[in-house]
């Protein structure tokens, strides 16, 4: 059975489209529906149904997916102990520090549990902080929002929406829906100022010639949602930064007309033409499954 056509599959399955699935794997979409007929032809079944542009799995589809995870999965361990050096091998891991607090936190028990002879070390920063150890060899691979670099490849694990947050009892909470008319009259806090998300949100603004009340800037998305937790304004924020804060009803989302149409991308970063390792496979296919 060729693992390439079990890890398209995987994709397609996760992203729910064979387009997606080509963009994430760096290839054409054809090749991708070649490499899943070819899988289907080897089981002698179908395993999507197609409906136009629309798929969708298959029962006997839906019962492979798990399979085909383990399947993956068990390769991906074996590869790793065909390569593995004598002695602990340490995995020096560069993190976007809202990544290293929302998202790791999930992930690592079963990193530790699938390489339980590997030391993991995490060295967190700003996203621009880490291209540069990526380029500079500091650390294995790097987890960030997206930085591109001549001398880096990247994979996009996911999508991530932003949207407008604020603490208990504010009060936008009593709007259905609020305008950007609204949000003028509250003091905001923006993170990252410059980057292309902060732009895309200053361009709500921007067209209904407003102009913003930003009462703090800062250059980290932890602190800026720290600041709207103790009442100090309200913030446009990632969902992955906020989740458990919302959980414990810490933060609210408010709903804005019309909607924001404006989202973040999570990046696994590599040096150019270094091989991909079990590592990064194993952390991909971990933050597709979070989404």
């Amino acid at each position: 059975m060729n693992i390439e056509n079990i890890e398209a599959f995987i994709y397609v399955c996760q992203l729910g489209s064979f387009n997606k699935a080509a963009e994430a794997l760096y290839l054409t979409q054809p090749s991708v529906t070649a490499r899943i007929q070819s899988l289907e032809r080897e089981m002698d079944l179908m395993l999507f149904n197609r409906k136009g542009n629309k798929i969708s799995l298959t029962e006997k589809g839906e019962y492979f997916f798990p399979h085909a995870q383990k399947i993956l999965l068990s390769y991906q361990e074996a590869k790793y102990g065909l390569h593995q050096v004598t002695g602990p091998y340490e995995l020096v891991l560069g993190c976007a520090l809202s990544i290293s607090n929302n998202v790791l936190p999930d992930i690592l028990p079963d990193f530790k549990k699938a390489f339980k002879d590997v030391k993991i070390k995490i060295i967190t920063g700003h996203s621009k902080d880490i291209l540069q150890k990526v380029i500079s060899n500091e650390v294995h691979f790097g987890i960030i929002r997206t930085e591109t670099h001549p001398k880096v490849d990247s994979i996009c694990l996911y999508h991530d929406p932003i949207s407008l947050f604020v603490p208990s009892n504010h009060p936008l909470l009593i709007n259905e829906m609020v305008t950007v008319e609204d949000i003028c009259e509250q003091p905001l806090i923006f993170f990252d100022y410059g980057s292309i998300d902060w732009l895309m949100i200053h361009r709500l603004f921007q067209s209904k010639d407003l102009k913003p009340n930003i009462y703090l800037e800062v250059d980290h998305m932890e602190t800026a949602k720290n600041l709207v937790m103790r009442g100090l304004g309200i913030s446009f924020l990632p969902e992955h930064c906020v989740k458990k804060e919302v959980d414990n009803n810490q933060l609210y989302r408010v709903e804005m007309t019309p909607p924001i149409q404006t989202n973040i991308s999570i990046d696994l970063i590599y040096q150019k033409n270094k091989p991909k390792d079990v590592f990064m496979d194993y952390f991909k296919n971990k933050m597709f499954d979070k989404q």
